[in-house]
């Protein structure tokens, strides 16, 4: 082969060998300053972490605040609120006034439990 070819694939396997070592250095350090950020921010990670959970409970689809604030203490309103919608939960309220939330990936689900309840009231 000529010696120009095996210059030239001698410098793309020293770009590649390099660029791969480069990207995983550089997923283990962003992997790293993610464990150090969810340290930092512990008590509202968790407190996402612990919304989700009482909001993707199979039974129920909505959640009250009342719920919520009284396994989630330590808040204010304000910022229970806040959590929850980091978490991916929407607020509705209800024909009484009263304040529910449920998880926005849920709504689909909530939506056939609600045309099913309205088929058996039908019936």
């Amino acid at each position: 082969m000529d010696p120009a070819v095996w210059s030239a694939l001698s410098a793309l396997l020293g770009a590649v060998v390099g660029g791969g070592i480069s990207y995983l250095l550089n997923r283990q350090q962003l992997a790293n300053q993610l464990r150090v950020q969810q340290e930092t921010h512990k008590v509202e990670f968790m407190a996402e972490t612990t919304a989700r959970h009482f909001l993707a409970h199979k039974s129920f689809t909505d959640r009250s605040f009342e719920t919520l604030r009284n396994h989630l203490g330590g808040f204010t309103d304000d910022e229970l609120r806040r959590i929850l919608v980091r978490a991916g939960a929407i607020r509705v309220y209800r024909a009484d006034g009263s304040e529910w939330w449920r998880l926005l990936s849920r709504m689909e689900e909530f939506i056939e439990r609600k045309q099913l309840d309205e088929i058996a009231r039908e019936i």
